[in-house]
């Protein structure tokens, strides 16, 4: 064959097909990769929709608490505000600040946000 270097075909089959299996096992981890991304990017948007919603809520309850620092109850209007959205079932606690209390559960954290020094 005129100086072309003879390959054997078999070595050169096998080599196709290795290439072929690593190159399904990279669409198949891009493929993973690509749902995860989609899951994360929907959730992210789910949570700025909840954030936004917190938000407005927090500016309403703002709007409907009387001027005075100090309630007869002795919690300041941000605890009054805090003490709403626990209410209303959310966590206002550090840990899980603005997810939602999972069957209006108890949280030891929100309370001692909420009441503490009281």
């Amino acid at each position: 064959m005129g100086g072309v270097a003879t390959l054997d075909k078999e070595e050169v089959y096998d080599q196709f097909k290795s290439l072929e299996g690593q190159l399904q096992q990279m669409l198949a981890q891009f493929s993973d990769l690509q749902t995860q991304m989609t899951q994360v990017f929907e959730q992210n948007a789910e949570l700025e929709i909840e954030n936004q919603h917190l938000r407005e809520l927090v500016r309403e309850l703002q709007k409907t608490l009387p001027e005075d620092p100090e309630t007869p109850q002795g919690l300041s209007k941000s605890r009054q505000i805090l003490e709403k959205l626990y209410e209303e079932g959310f966590h206002v606690c550090r840990e899980f600040y603005g997810t939602r209390r999972k069957q209006d559960e108890e949280c030891a954290f929100c309370l001692e946000v909420i009441y503490r020094d009281q």
